[in-house]
């Protein structure tokens, strides 16, 4: 087990990590915020559902949830129909033109960390996402568990 100073200095370091995502953010298209990326991702990876699904699954409240998808439905990034199952529900899916922001995103978040990481060796690097996956499976997924997200593994 670590020392106590050690677990103090990585609370700090992981603190500082707000910095680095702040940092990528900037890279992002003017007009999408990091939690819209998130959740055409999720779209993307999860394939349609209802904004109370995303909601769970971003582990935000559904006004939040809703601001996100107005401004993403906005930019033609998503499309809300109704549910047909039920009517007064709406599904989600992402767009053609949103499927192509995810790959804009993607471009540039990875041109990002390859700028900032350039004198950092393949190894360092495939180090720092092994100890980094090792983390999230050791926290587990700290989203709040509903019935349906828990038979979910984690994003």
């Amino acid at each position: 087990m670590a020392a106590q100073e050690q677990y103090e200095e990585l609370a700090r370091q992981l603190s500082a990590i707000g910095a680095v995502k702040r940092g990528l953010s900037r890279s992002l298209p003017q007009d999408c915020h990091p939690a819209t990326a998130i959740m055409l991702a999720l779209l993307k990876q999860d394939g349609d559902m209802r904004m109370s699904r995303l909601g769970e699954l971003m582990a935000v409240d559904a006004s939040v949830t809703s601001r996100h998808v107005a401004h993403a439905a906005e930019r033609g990034w998503l499309d809300r129909r109704a549910d047909p199952l039920d009517r007064r529900s709406r599904l989600l899916s992402l767009t053609p033109s949103g499927e192509a922001l995810l790959e804009e995103v993607s471009r540039r978040y990875t041109q990002a960390l390859a700028t900032a990481l350039e004198d950092w060796s393949d190894d360092d690097v495939g180090h720092l996402i092994g100890l980094m996956k090792r983390l999230r499976t050791s926290f587990g997924d700290c989203r709040p568990r509903t019935p349906a997200a828990a038979t979910r593994t984690p994003v």
